[in-house]
């Protein structure tokens, strides 16, 4: 099993630092800064290994060169956004596996949020770092890619089994809960959810990992066809492709 410390960054970033104890490798999921990262690996007394990278925002490459340049570690990325991630060594794409000691992390494109954007999944640590295609209650705003291209990524997701947590890079649960309810009120998954979001974030605490069970139960976006969000937004006779695009859309427009 993979040890898997988060670490909170920027204003709302979660870097992820991974572990896999028996050949000491250590990894890191999308680095927004260097400091927080290397007071970890310091802390832990861990080396550096690799990056690995789900897409090209700046707050999620922002440290890339600095911890190669302290670390020599390796930068892995999406093949289609080399161009776009500082330093990457290794380019990967849909269906290939990166190795982290005795630990297989599955990769997977998932655009929609970018063009190139891949998450990561550990199968045996029943562990999904989804950069910002998945959240907690949401998913990825469509800067590059079509509601089409994020509907089908978020249909690959929703097939994992439903004990893998998910770590997300934003906490957004809180924000992503509001527009939950204001689109399901009456699911009473989603009511129990916002209530421990709530509580933990009254304590500083993380909301995260969830975990695709909570996902199919109380997410919008995963749930396009509830019957009670599609007469809640008016789209009962509509596609769920239809429906989640147009949850989207309202979701960009919520304050």
């Amino acid at each position: 099993m993979l040890t898997i410390q988060l670490i909170p960054a920027l204003t709302d970033n979660y870097i992820y630092l991974l572990h896999e104890p028996v050949s000491g490798k250590t990894a890191v999921v999308d680095p927004a800064e260097p400091a927080p990262v290397l007071a970890a690996l310091q802390q832990n007394n861990w080396q550096l290994d690799y990056i690995f990278n789900t897409h090209h925002h700046g707050d999620h490459v922002g440290a890339n060169l600095q911890l190669k340049t302290l670390t020599g570690c390796k930068i892995v990325g999406s093949n289609a956004d080399k161009a776009r991630i500082p330093g990457i060594d290794q380019t990967v794409a849909d269906g290939d596996i990166v190795q982290l000691g005795n630990q297989t992390l599955q990769v997977i494109a998932t655009p929609g949020h970018t063009s190139g954007h891949i998450v990561y999944y550990c199968a045996a640590s029943q562990a999904l770092f989804c950069g910002d295609t998945l959240f907690s209650l949401g998913c990825g705003r469509l800067f590059e890619g079509s509601a089409q291209q994020m509907w089908q990524s978020l249909q690959t997701l929703k097939s994992l089994p439903t004990s893998t947590r998910i770590y997300c890079a934003h906490e957004y649960t809180a924000a992503n809960g509001r527009f939950a309810l204001s689109v399901e009120p009456d699911n009473q998954d989603l009511q129990l959810r916002i209530s421990e979001v709530t509580e933990l974030r009254r304590q500083n605490m993380p909301t995260l990992p969830s975990n695709i069970g909570q996902e199919l139960a109380s997410n919008p976006f995963f749930r396009p066809d509830s019957l009670s969000i599609r007469q809640h937004i008016g789209m009962e006779q509509q596609t769920d492709l239809t429906t989640f695009t147009q949850l989207r859309l309202l979701k960009d427009q919520f304050r």
